[in-house]
């Protein structure tokens, strides 16, 4: 496997200085089906080290998110502490939450019995500034939820922006929205959070639909997984029927889209994704409320609203076969 080369720095406008860093990372999530395989994924892989799962609504209410990262590290037998977040987005009333996409409980029905574990005491904001503070540019942040944890942590204590990056799944450039013709959900879900997050001068990977998009898989996929480890990819197998039916019911093909483990993916292996650098900014009222809005570098230099802002990057394709074949083996480990 190539070094990771994920601690990045602009070096000009269009170019990235590469260099290495320990795979320390803390998921802000909200699960749901795609979440609980990017954290298994992420456990299971042996070059992270999961030091963290926060929680944010989204998917499900933050409670039963809470419950369900609970759930998740006893099924895997780890001890990665859980730290409760937002409850609700930071300006708009609250969305729904998606139970027909993962079921009533986050995870297809499965009705898994309630976790013995508990949360750890801070907020999730809080947590992750301690965090980053404590093993500064050595954590890098996987949100993939709403992005309303990640801004409340940019309020708390904005000096983050120098010791950590973000590696998000959320957002589209070119693909449509799955909440609006131009929305992406999790953007969506806190518009606000997002602008706050892309605003703030750190480096930033936008994992969206561009790139999700590319990368689907099918029962073979999920059946290969509980022949191997029968227990948490028989977990896994089982509530993605939930989520395969949904897609099977929406678009015509009981495929579904690889969304938050392609952000995990990205920071292990960011070579089996295309990268386009530029800034970002998102609506965050009118029609185009969460639409996210993303600018080559120079593009639009001369309009006040673009100047000043940050250089990110955003993932436009991704390599299917090669995100699966790094799934697979990593998953394959997991009993």
């Amino acid at each position: 496997m190539p070094p990771n080369p994920f601690r990045t720095r602009p070096r000009s406008q269009n170019n990235w200085v590469i260099d290495t860093v320990a795979q320390k990372i803390i998921i802000d999530t909200d699960p749901g089906i795609d979440d609980a395989l990017a954290i298994l994924f992420a456990l299971a892989h042996p070059d992270l080290e999961l030091i963290g799962l926060t929680t944010v609504y989204g998917n499900v209410p933050v409670s039963l998110a809470t419950d369900n990262a609970l759930r998740l590290v006893e099924l895997a037998d780890v001890d990665v502490p859980v730290a409760a977040g937002a409850a609700k987005p930071l300006c708009i009333s609250p969305r729904g939450h998606a139970d027909f996409v993962h079921g009533a409980d986050g995870f297809g029905n499965s009705n898994l019995p309630a976790s013995a574990r508990q949360a750890v005491a801070p907020h999730a904001a809080q947590f992750i500034v301690e965090q980053i503070r404590a093993a500064p540019d050595a954590v890098t942040l996987v949100p993939v939820g709403p992005l309303t944890n990640i801004a409340l942590a940019l309020q708390l204590a904005p000096d983050i922006c120098e010791k950590t990056r973000v590696v998000l799944m959320g957002g589209a450039v070119h693909e449509p929205g799955n909440c609006s013709p131009v929305a992406e959900a999790n953007i969506w879900q806190d518009p606000h959070a997002a602008e706050a997050v892309f605003a703030a001068n750190w480096h930033v990977t936008m994992v969206g639909l561009d790139a999700t998009h590319k990368v689907t898989l099918d029962q073979g996929f999920f059946t290969g997984l509980a022949e191997r480890s029968p227990r948490l990819g028989g977990f896994l197998n089982q509530i993605h029927q939930f989520y395969l039916d949904f897609y099977a019911t929406r678009y015509g093909d009981r495929v579904c889209a690889a969304h938050d483990a392609l952000a995990v993916a990205a920071v292990l292996r960011p070579d089996l994704l295309t990268f386009e650098s530029g800034a970002i900014q998102v609506a965050v009222d009118g029609i185009a409320e969460g639409q996210t809005l993303f600018a080559k570098p120079g593009q639009f230099d001369h309009k006040a609203e673009w100047q000043g802002r940050p250089e990110h990057r955003a993932a436009l394709n991704a390599d299917c076969e090669g995100v699966k074949a790094l799934l697979q083996d990593a998953l394959s480990t997991l009993d």
